[in-house]
């Protein structure tokens, strides 16, 4: 019989393998996962903010910010200042645009070789307990 504490460290387990295979993925693109979750949210939401960002991701705002700190340095995004003076916008450059399909492709390769041998119906199933269980916990 598992307990609370082995269910925790099994999830935790599996978010490192799998944070490890998406950086082994990005590798040969020079990015990280943490950059490419950025990426990602900037291509599915737009334009975000830098708190709007943390508050999606749930990432303290010093690592975010040295992630669009280095994400800028490649040209991937821009810091624009909104009409707020206190708050910058973050938005994709046309760099990120182009090179996005590459980089969304190696993902989703990734990703099919990760679930090959698991089901739809079980992809479906841990789909659904993972987000009620995240619904439960952020809120």
């Amino acid at each position: 019989m598992q307990t609370g504490h082995t269910l925790f460290h099994a999830v935790h387990q599996l978010s490192r393998q799998l944070t490890k295979h998406v950086n082994e993925t990005l590798e040969p693109f020079g990015l990280f996962g943490a950059q490419w979750s950025v990426l990602f949210v900037l291509k599915t939401k737009g334009t975000l903010t830098q708190s709007e960002l943390c508050d999606y991701l749930t990432v303290e705002a010093p690592p975010m910010t040295r992630n669009i700190q280095k994400l800028v340095k490649l040209g991937y995004v821009r810091q624009v200042q909104g009409t707020d003076k206190r708050t910058k916008q973050i938005e994709l450059t046309k760099k990120a645009l182009t090179e996005y399909p590459k980089w969304e492709q190696a993902i989703i390769e990734m990703n099919k070789k990760l679930l090959e041998n698991y089901p739809t119906e079980l992809q479906n199933q841990v789909y659904h307990l993972l987000n009620h269980w995240f619904c439960q916990i952020k809120n």
